[in-house]
């Protein structure tokens, strides 16, 4: 069976590398577009973590080791299904368009700044976090990058994953470079670069466009094949360079 071995630039993934090299070594799997796409139920590990197998074991190695440093890694999103996705993007879609009485496409662009369309999130795979301090009593919605910052309440923890979580294969998705297009920077989504890297390679190989045109949700009528296009080169791919 051939096997695709991960190779991460960064220096602490490459200390890692050296200290267990089958640590990226994962053999090529077959993901269909059900699963892909969220629509297909798959095995999930541990309580309130609901990632794949090796991604959860990854992460309590990660978050044992965070322990140790004073910070409690506790996840606030993981595996998100299709339909739950789906839920996101209609509620926001129905209060922008009736509530405060935004054009559907302004309204479309307003939702894509941080939430994904149906079927595109990286959370379908298993593979990725929101991640915070557990040990942090914050009030209000603690995914807020200005709480990431500064004398921010999550400043030791994004300072702490700043410098130990590619170690462990969880890479930050949507960076804080100028230049970089489609969702806003987020501090604290996190992905399990092993498995996410050839499920993003098999996702950008299937003729995603063509699908989600065809699907039927609030908001979804208003899709145009530019539009999609655009939107999964910019939000999809547009991302953290170690993740492509």
């Amino acid at each position: 069976m051939q096997r695709r071995t991960f190779i991460n630039k960064s220096s602490s993934a490459a200390l890692a590398l050296a200290l267990a090299p089958n640590f990226f070594i994962q053999e090529e799997t077959e993901y269909s577009i059900l699963e892909l796409m969220g629509k297909q139920d798959i095995e999930l590990y541990g309580k309130d973590i609901n990632l794949r197998k090796e991604a959860h074991d990854a992460f309590l190695e990660m978050k044992k080791a965070a322990y140790k440093d004073g910070i409690d890694l506790k996840i606030v999103s993981s595996f998100r299904s299709y339909d739950r996705q789906e839920a996101i993007f209609e509620r926001k879609f129905l209060k922008y368009t009736d509530d405060d009485g935004m054009d559907p496409i302004d309204a479309i662009n307003k939702i894509i700044e941080y939430s994904t369309i149906p079927g595109t999130s990286r959370h379908h795979w298993g593979t990725d976090i929101d991640v915070v301090d557990g040990y942090r009593k914050v009030d209000g919605d603690v995914l807020v990058p200005h709480k990431y910052e500064g004398d921010g309440p999550y400043v030791d923890f994004k300072n702490w994953m700043d410098e130990n979580s590619e170690t462990y294969g969880f890479f930050l998705v949507y960076t804080n470079e100028p230049k970089r297009r489609g969702f806003k920077y987020e501090p604290w989504h996190y992905s399990y670069a092993p498995l996410s890297i050839p499920m993003l390679e098999q996702f950008r190989s299937k003729n995603i466009a063509s699908i989600l045109i065809r699907e039927d949700f609030y908001g979804a009528e208003n899709f145009t094949m530019g539009f999609l296009k655009s939107y999964i080169q910019n939000n999809i791919l547009d991302i953290n360079r170690n993740l492509l």
